[in-house]
């Protein structure tokens, strides 16, 4: 067994595992400062992530992958990571966020949709302006006055993301379309599309706690639904109206 500890959306979080991968892919979060809460990991953990991969993946008729047991034990500290953020109003999400001029936009989609394409969109239209901060789950702290988007280990497969955090403006819906076109959408909306993309814990008292959080980000931040190709105007079209 090995332990570091790393900083996270602001929490130290100590970390004991197994296999060494599980440090190796949070190396650019570690930290010496005292732990605000600790995840060790087992082999049942590790037993449990295969079992739970392999039946997504059979569900989608997809052939079953051999994922690494330093592989899964990544995704067994990820998910206890997820169960004990709600603690500390803080949430992990899956998008795509990038931040342009200080302010951060989150890209939400089902599976397949593009929302790493489309963030790719904005990077080629805005240049040097946009800045990556988490490709695939990054973390949402959720206050009564503002939700800060922060970047996480846990950056997608082509690991595009930062370790800094940025203001959220606005989560963004995507949907595909032959033409570029944005809407406001309220809470009303967009929030089944939000609970389905936040981490949802397997302790119901984490859960309640979620729900609370998922109310009030849908509260605090603007809400759009975005009809999209993969054509540069996507990002000229998404950039220009929720800029503000």
């Amino acid at each position: 067994m090995m332990t570091k500890k790393y900083k996270i959306a602001d929490k130290v979080i100590e970390v004991t595992s197994i296999y060494e991968k599980v440090h190796d892919y949070c190396k650019d979060y570690e930290t010496d400062e005292q732990a605000d809460f600790s995840v060790m990991t087992t082999d049942e953990d590790i037993v449990y992530e295969k079992h739970k991969t392999d039946s997504e993946y059979a569900y989608e008729g997809l052939a079953l992958p051999n994922f690494s047991k330093g592989t899964l034990e990544e995704t067994a500290v990820y998910r206890k990571i997820g169960e004990k953020m709600p603690n500390y109003g803080t949430v992990i999400f899956h998008g795509s966020v990038i931040a342009v001029d200080g302010q951060g936009f989150l890209f939400t989609a089902k599976s397949g949709t593009g929302k790493s394409t489309h963030t790719a969109l904005w990077r080629e239209y805005l240049g040097d302006k946009a800045i990556m901060i988490n490709d695939d789950k990054p973390m949402l702290k959720i206050t009564d006055s503002e939700v800060i988007a922060y970047g996480t280990p846990y950056n997608g497969k082509h690991r595009l993301g930062c370790n800094m955090s940025v203001p959220l403006k606005a989560i963004c819906i995507l949907t595909r379309g032959e033409k570029n076109s944005i809407v406001r959408i309220d809470k009303s909306e967009a929030y089944a599309m939000l609970l389905q993309q936040v981490y949802r814990p397997q302790d119901p008292l984490q859960m309640a706690k979620t729900l609370k959080l998922v109310d009030k980000l849908a509260a605090s931040v603007e809400l759009y639904k975005l009809g999209c190709n993969m054509d540069i105007e996507a990002a000229e079209v998404a950039y220009n109206a929720m800029k503000g």
